[in-house]
């Protein structure tokens, strides 16, 4: 997909405001894509959409396939005739400034459930139950089961007890409603000429119908418990490296498929989005193999992936590739030539474009370039800044101090309003898209930070408010977009 020379937010749909606890495909969603639209922003760039497991990371998903339920907008549930008006009066009064995952669980669910009683099959979910019957029969199944056994992870699933028909039902209930609303929000999207650019994790949770169902494509020991799980060394955000605790891939069985589970998942993505970010996308090449035993990622290894073979099976199956490769952190050659290979353009993130070696500042980027201020892992772009600053003056000889005077340098600012001079950086660049958070337009700090990785705790809860979108942020950043040609 050709989108020229453009850019786009990034916000989570969690993220979004609302009275439900968290950001939905409701009414909020079509107001923030009609700001998008006014702001002259072609894309609206999103985390991963599946369903989350017990830390409510969209990096660590039930399901490759399915959709997170979370999401559902219970005002759409009304619009479809499966819920009254009254039954949304006795919502709780959530907090409008952050997302308490727990209590939204207990209560979408509950919302759910009332809707699926008054749900009957139509033509429309019959054919929706064929067309994705190749993981929703064992996703409805092994959500069921999850229920049927308390909760406990699969490898304790009790082989006596079976799921009730009913419940895989409502499984599958719950995602054609999901799979239904984002259509219409993407059509919606569509006519106010807004792309999707969606993000597709490397790994996936343990506890997944995918691990449960196709164990032989997974690095799992006789019991079903991972042999070796990903993660990356120490870098720039953990001295002791990242342990993300996900099953590793069995390559060697994928290939002998020619790595069917692989291209039938790219195949689900880009039907769902114009656009697919590749998260961990070095892995394709060689991903960093930990022994499940270790509790820190310092002991891993580096294993060969799929490399070049892997995006022939997909190239061959689909045609076009419309991705993008994240291509963060520690890169090597062999990297950069298989993502050259397939045409992907790569990443760069401007709060990393400060290093004393001169590479990644805007002046070095290329057309064929999705470039961030930030991204999900990084503090915000003025968080960022008041911590160099405490930094510098503790330490005037510090690699921080040393920071802030390039960036001052750079920049030609004292830093006031960093966030937009780092702004106009990245939309004058030469780079095709330019991606800004949505942290960053409002120029939040710290406390709006999405991720802090290797924090394992307290992490993807922030929430955009009604009253962020005045109308002179919307004039000044459709402004700066327009003047430098996007």
């Amino acid at each position: 997909m050709n989108l020229g020379r453009c850019s786009g937010i990034l916000l989570h749909v969690t993220s979004l405001p609302g009275r439900f606890g968290i950001g939905d495909f409701g009414p909020e969603s079509r107001h923030f894509v009609d700001f998008l639209s006014d702001a002259k922003q072609k894309l609206w760039c999103l985390l991963p959409l599946g369903p989350t497991g017990p830390q409510n990371s969209p990096y660590e998903c039930r399901s490759a396939f399915a959709g997170n339920p979370l999401l559902i907008s219970p005002e759409q549930l009304v619009a479809q005739g499966y819920l009254s008006n009254k039954a949304l009066r006795s919502a709780p009064r959530f907090p409008a400034s952050r997302v308490e995952f727990a209590a939204v669980r207990v209560y979408k669910e509950s919302l759910l459930k009332q809707a699926f009683r008054e749900f009957s099959e139509t033509r429309d979910y019959q054919k929706f139950e064929r067309a994705h019957s190749s993981w929703l029969d064992q996703f409805a199944l092994f959500m069921s089961l999850r229920e049927a056994n308390q909760g406990v992870a699969w490898t304790r699933f009790d082989p006596k007890i079976k799921a009730a028909p009913d419940s895989i039902r409502y499984h599958k209930f719950v995602q054609y409603e999901f799979f239904r609303q984002w259509q219409s929000l993407r059509k919606y999207c569509a006519q106010r000429n807004v792309s999707i650019m969606g993000d597709l994790p490397f790994y996936l949770e343990h506890d997944s119908a995918d691990v449960w169902s196709h164990p032989e494509i997974f690095d799992l020991d006789s019991n079903g418990e991972s042999r070796t799980v990903g993660g990356v060394p120490p870098d720039y955000f953990s001295r002791s490296g990242q342990r993300w605790g996900t099953p590793t891939y069995r390559w060697d069985k994928l290939k002998d498929t020619g790595y069917k589970w692989w291209v039938d998942r790219f195949r689900a993505a880009t039907e769902m989005m114009d656009l697919l970010r590749l998260d961990h996308f070095r892995g394709f090449e060689a991903f960093w193999s930990i022994p499940a035993t270790h509790s820190t990622a310092r002991k891993g290894r580096w294993v060969k992936g799929p490399g070049a073979r892997l995006f022939e099976a997909a190239q061959k199956k689909l045609g076009s590739l419309p991705f993008v490769a994240e291509n963060l952190g520690i890169i090597t050659p062999d990297v950069e030539a298989l993502r050259r290979r397939f045409a992907l353009p790569g990443m760069a993130v401007l709060q990393f474009g400060f290093g004393d070696d001169g590479s990644n500042r805007p002046n070095s980027y290329v057309q064929e370039l999705v470039c961030f201020t930030g991204t999900h892992d990084n503090d915000t772009t003025c968080g960022w800044w008041r911590a160099l600053q405490r930094s510098a003056r503790e330490s005037r000889r510090s690699a921080d101090a040393a920071t802030l005077n390039r960036v001052h340098c750079y920049l030609q600012k004292n830093g006031h309003e960093i966030h937009w001079s780092m702004m106009q950086s990245v939309l004058t660049s030469v780079a095709n898209i330019a991606i800004i958070p949505m942290q960053d337009v409002l120029g939040l700090g710290s406390k709006a930070r999405m991720n802090l990785p290797g924090t394992p705790k307290g992490n993807w809860r922030w929430r955009l408010q009604k009253e962020h979108l005045k109308e002179t942020v919307l004039r000044r950043l459709r402004d700066l977009t327009k003047v430098s040609g996007r």
